[in-house]
């Protein structure tokens, strides 16, 4: 079955018209990126040529997907925009709420147990605005959709970080914070800035222990955690086609971590394969007919340094398996040279667990590179060292997978454990028995991410990425500095072996099967489905507007926080426990900036309540702040807000009071989001201005009233001794998001033009 065949003949009709235009707009050829761009201009045909990295575009998606945990306030906000159904094809997908303890269907059990309120909610919500719902179980949205929806050339939103996976099958796919969505499920134009574009040329083929992760594990390290940042990543070259449409959506999944707003490869024959084996062969058939509009000109690809940029090479045949981390997905070491950098920083080599699947790594290729490592131990009498943990990525998946007898080779491992098809502990839903205890250990996973705290809420765990069948190989051996390609294992008979090089199969040899997929339908005519929130619930709360800008400089504000060094979302709003609150703003709002740690201190959440000169908890000095009408505002430096999507991050120091967030740089989801929300989100036209701030300064917005774009705004910071310090600070608006700030937030704004 093929979901929304007639809106993807639609996008693929019009392909030629709007790249016609486009080039004779831009007179150059045109990568794959900007035909997708340009084909999905909200104008229509392309008008004038846009400024990369600098030029607002309004586009206009194809479809939006939502996970559980950001759909239910992407919903909340739709639901008071006004609209009686969704104007794009759209779905929510319950994968974020299901903690991991003891396997597959208790699990499972236990999350319908505790989220049926969230889980009810989300279904007749959907079932009212005409969104599809993917049942708890169903799997992980990214796998979903690149298995049910995603299609090449086009374009989709989604409220989660890693909805890039869909570049895997040649798509846009960008993730945004919940407001975003809701512009476009409501039918109006989404706004980018437009994209610069990096071009990574792959050339040779991958060989032994090698594998699609290891690619952007490379480039990571390339890149670092920002080098991606406001850039569209496009992969060509023959070592691009020889990986399989799974293998790009690993490599795209994962350019969330370099800070890219998405990450593509053109259309070849491995997406045909993975189209038609999941039962879309008329959209093969569709997208056949404009081939040369689904990738790159060759001109492009053959002089990628006119074209890009930013280019990059990497040889496929001489590309090592790596491990990143601990701490950052962007600190990338091969694995010959892992042993001696773990000993030089006292690494923890011994590893308790090993986890494979996330978004990232749990295709069917996957689980069948990672079972054959199993199997070989197995037969030569090894025994594993670690525990293994399997999430595979969908029903269709598992169901596949059990089939053919990969999930059998898991068990062989009388500690493996099988998990539900569900993000588990990639997202910190993770019940690790002794994480209470804070000790130091290391974990490998084939994840995406490796925060501190952000898998098993252990700040101490050291957490290393690697490829599913890396990850096998170390559960094995029980050791990270276990190099598979050179070093041996003693088996129960006290014989070394070696274990031999991973075996898998791109595609199931009979096809992927599933008896309940797990899909809900919406209702043809929803206007009389009712959604209940209850006024009493701790985990849903109806949203109040904020209040709009009262058109006067903001002044005496105190700084409620100087964040030190990284400070993700994770720190901003963690996630683990704290997911159950992601429909309920004010709960939520508990947990804000408690991960970060504070400059003048270099202690997380303990900061300093000028109001009585005590220390106490972010989020309750900051209810202290707002309770006595004192405007705040946050100070963070570089790359602030990298991460996750979620617009909790945003929305919880816009509930709780704070009016404005002063850093050296914003990752971009974030920073939009800020916009979103009605928050000044600015950056140091100094950087070196960050160390001028003490922690009782008292400040004050000189000329915000003549608020502007391009126009810098300049900020007074009243020290206690009565000095002062004006720090000019940049900003991004244009004028439709000055709107925004003007009216409280883009809702409000939606909602007085539908007025």
């Amino acid at each position: 079955m093929t979901f929304d065949i007639d809106m993807i003949k639609k996008v693929y009709e019009r392909y030629p018209e709007r790249i016609a235009a486009a080039r004779q707009i831009v007179g150059k050829p045109l990568t794959l990126s900007e035909k997708i761009l340009y084909t999905h201009l909200w104008e229509g045909n392309a008008t004038s040529a846009h400024e990369r990295g600098n030029s607002y575009v309004d586009f206009a998606p194809d479809r939006v997907a939502m996970q559980d945990a950001t759909a239910q306030m992407a919903l909340l906000q739709f639901m008071q925009a006004g609209k009686a159904k969704v104007a794009v094809p759209s779905t929510a997908h319950a994968d974020h709420l299901i903690q991991a303890r003891v396997g597959a269907q208790a699990d499972l059990q236990e999350g319908l147990n505790k989220n049926s309120e969230v889980f009810n909610f989300l279904g007749s919500v959907c079932d009212k605005y005409g969104i599809g719902f993917w049942k708890p179980g169903a799997g992980i949205i990214h796998q979903v959709v690149l298995e049910n929806y995603a299609f090449p050339g086009g374009m989709m939103i989604g409220t989660d970080s890693h909805t890039v996976n869909a570049g895997g099958l040649g798509m846009v796919a960008i993730g945004v914070g919940g407001a975003d969505a809701v512009d476009v499920m409501a039918g109006m134009a989404w706004e980018l800035k437009m994209p610069k574009l990096i071009g990574v040329k792959l050339t040779g083929k991958m060989s032994g222990w090698t594998s699609a992760k290891d690619v952007i594990l490379k480039v990571a390290g390339i890149l670092t955690v920002k080098g991606g940042t406001g850039c569209i990543v496009e992969y060509f070259g023959e070592g691009a086609q020889s990986l399989s449409a799974t293998g790009k959506g690993t490599i795209c999944n994962m350019g969330a971590e370099i800070g890219a707003t998405t990450s593509t490869f053109g259309y070849d024959d491995s997406m045909r394969r993975y189209l038609s084996s999941t039962g879309r062969q008329d959209v093969v058939d569709a997208a056949d007919v404009i081939a040369e509009h689904l990738t790159g000109d060759a001109e492009v690809y053959a002089n990628p340094e006119q074209y890009f940029d930013q280019v990059i090479e990497i040889n496929l045949s001489e590309l090592a398996p790596h491990l990143n981390g601990p701490f950052t997905p962007d600190l990338a070491t091969p694995v010959s040279e892992f042993k001696a950098k773990a000993e030089a920083n006292g690494w923890p080599i011994e590893v308790e667990w090993a986890l494979i699947g996330s978004c990232t790594n749990s295709s069917y290729e996957d689980l069948s590179r990672a079972a054959s490592i199993v199997e070989d131990a197995v037969a030569k009498g090894v025994k594993p060292k670690a525990i293994l943990g399997i999430n595979p990525g969908s029903e269709q998946v598992k169901f596949t997978a059990e089939r053919d007898g990969f999930l059998d080779s898991f068990r062989k491992f009388e500690n493996a454990r099988i998990f539900t098809n569900a993000c588990g502990p990639c997202i910190g839903q993770w019940d690790r028995e002794g994480a209470e205890k804070g000790e130091k250990n290391s974990i490998i996973h084939s994840f995406n991410r490796n925060f501190a705290k952000r898998a098993d809420g252990n700040p101490n765990t050291h957490a290393f990425v690697a490829s599913p069948e890396m990850v096998a190989a170390i559960a094995i051996s029980g050791r990270l500095d276990f190099n598979p390609i050179t070093d041996t294992l003693t088996n129960e008979s006290g014989e070394q072996i070696r274990l031999n090089e991973p075996q898998g199969f791109e595609l199931p040899a009979k096809g992927f099967a599933v008896d309940d997929n797990g899909y809900q339908a919406p209702s043809e005519d929803g206007s009389s489905v009712v959604v209940k929130v209850s006024p009493t619930s701790d985990r849903l709360q109806l949203l109040e507007e904020f209040p709009a800008w009262d058109g006067k400089n903001i002044e005496g504000a105190k700084v409620l926080i100087k964040a030190f060094g990284k400070c993700t979302t994770d720190h901003i709003s963690m996630a683990g426990p704290w997911l159950k609150y992601r429909g309920h703003l004010d709960n939520i709002s508990n947990n804000m900036l408690i991960g970060a740690v504070n400059a003048y201190n270099m202690e997380t959440n303990r900061v300093k309540n000028e109001l009585t000169g005590e220390y106490g908890e972010v989020p309750a000095v900051q209810r202290a702040y707002k309770a006595a009408g004192i405007p705040t505002i946050v100070v963070g430096d570089q790359n602030y807000g990298e991460g996750s999507s979620r617009e909790h991050a945003a929305m919880e120091p816009r509930h709780l009071g704070v009016k404005a967030v002063l850093v050296k740089s914003f990752a971009r989801i974030h920073e939009t989001n800020l916009k979103k929300q009605g928050m000044l989100g600015l950056t140091f036209a100094n950087e070196a201005d960050y160390d001028k701030i003490k922690e009782d300064d008292t400040v004050n917005f000189l000329d915000l009233d003549q608020f502007a774009p391009g126009k810098q705004l300049s900020l007074e910071f009243v020290h206690a001794d009565g000095t002062k310090d004006v720090v000019m600070a940049n900003h991004t608006y244009n004028d439709q998001q000055i709107d925004w700030f003007k009216a409280g937030s883009a809702l409000n704004l939606i909602k007085r033009q539908e007025n």
